[in-house]
């Protein structure tokens, strides 16, 4: 399997957020989670903006690649906040966290007015659970600014055929069409086919095991399964703070099939996981010194 995920000669070009390089291929970036919300579905939200840059500082140093930042819970029936609310919240961690970080933000929001304010105040990238979908003037304005973004398909809001996969892409396909006619560079997106955002468990796992397929869009693939209730269901696990451990194999599994980037709490413990996974999937890690093995197995070929 190895190279399966990397997606060989015809991966992606690389795309740079913030001023840092992603490589599509060559490893599983890690999208870190940050919530300054009081209402997290995983119960980790903070809104002193201290405390949530010296949380953003600690997600650095575990290895996240991306610091994403929301401030309007997604979980299902969770309120809705205007973009007045949200920038309240959001304005004051995001400054703060950029000030005390230097790898590239993403700000997790559906709204605008936010994007435009966040953008202003230092973002690096969109992240929207709508796919452009939802607010019609989050397009013109990521075409005007240049931001990279996040496109989410959230099935909470398309009708289903039967076939999760499909309905996903049909989903994706029409974001990146809203994109294309909004003027937007599509190497500058990235697409998410909403694991946990209106799929029945059982089309949460398909989507997970069949995510390749979703590489003909022929642009980066993110997966958020952390914590998720999928997870907790399998486990019987009402705790989100409990599922590390089913997180850890969906991360893996993830990365075989085909993810370029995972979204997660836990950044530390799925930073290893990925590392080891990509060992598998991608082959042996460029320059890493190959640990004595006690059959005397060295790295894998290629």
């Amino acid at each position: 399997m190895q190279g399966a995920a990397a997606g060989g000669p015809g991966a992606p070009a690389a795309t740079t957020i913030g001023g840092r390089r992603f490589a599509w291929g060559a490893r599983t970036y890690l999208v870190a989670v940050l919530n300054a919300t009081p209402d997290s579905f995983s119960g980790d939200g903070v809104l002193d903006a201290t405390l949530a840059a010296e949380r953003a500082e600690r997600l650095v140093g575990a290895g996240a690649d991306l610091v994403d930042i929301g401030a309007e819970s997604t979980r299902p029936g969770a309120p809705a906040v205007d973009a007045y609310e949200e920038w309240r919240r959001l304005g004051p961690v995001l400054r703060t966290v950029r000030s005390r970080i230097d790898v590239p933000i993403s700000v997790d929001t559906s709204k605008a007015e936010v994007a435009r304010r966040a953008a202003d105040a230092g973002a690096d990238a969109l992240n929207d659970v709508r796919g452009l979908l939802g607010d019609p003037e989050l397009a013109p304005l990521l075409a005007s600014a240049g931001l990279p973004a996040i496109l989410m398909h959230n099935q909470r809001h398309h009708a289903r055929s039967g076939d999760p996969v499909a309905d996903a892409r049909a989903g994706l396909e029409q974001s990146l069409r809203v994109a294309r006619e909004a003027g937007i560079d599509e190497e500058l997106l990235l697409l998410d086919p909403g694991f946990g955002f209106g799929w029945e468990p059982p089309e949460n796992l398909e989507l997970l095991v069949r995510l390749g397929e979703l590489r003909a869009l022929g642009r980066p693939l993110l997966i958020g399964t952390s914590r998720k209730s999928t997870i907790g269901l399998v486990l019987d696990e009402p705790s989100p703070g409990r599922r590390l451990w089913g997180t850890a194999a969906t991360v893996a599994l993830a990365v075989a099939s085909g993810a370029d980037l995972v979204r997660v709490h836990d950044v530390e413990e799925m930073a290893l996981v990925a590392r080891v996974a990509d060992a598998v999937v991608r082959g042996w890690p460029a320059g890493d010194p190959a640990p004595l093995h006690p059959l005397g197995v060295g790295p894998p070929a290629g």
